[in-house]
């Protein structure tokens, strides 16, 4: 499975309604460490697809979900587990670190 894009109008379902944690990427395409962080989110998806859900969000597409969730910095990693935010990261991270975040008890 690769990520999913959440807009507005898919959030509540794919993200706060998820049976699975998610692990939502805020991005954007002017972003030069987004750009250096999307391949490690995406091979993320495809190692863990069966436990976790890998979602970007544009932030420039959907300056909405960015407001409401306070993102000042991109990109930032937050991972969702039963509608909330449990862990999250702001700037360019190692794949054994974001992993690490994945680990819900």
């Amino acid at each position: 499975m690769n990520t999913v894009k959440i807009t507005r109008d898919n959030f509540e379902k794919e993200v706060l309604h998820s049976d699975t944690p998610v692990l939502l990427d805020f991005w954007a395409n002017w972003c030069g460490p987004c750009k250096m962080l999307s391949p490690t989110v995406d091979e993320i998806a495809l190692e863990v697809n069966d436990v976790i859900k890998v979602c970007k969000v544009n932030i420039d597409e959907e300056p909405e979900l960015a407001s409401a969730f306070h993102i000042m910095s991109i990109p930032t990693l937050a991972v969702f587990k039963n509608g909330k935010v449990i862990n999250s990261s702001v700037g360019v991270k190692p794949k054994n670190e974001i992993l690490r975040m994945l680990e819900v008890k």
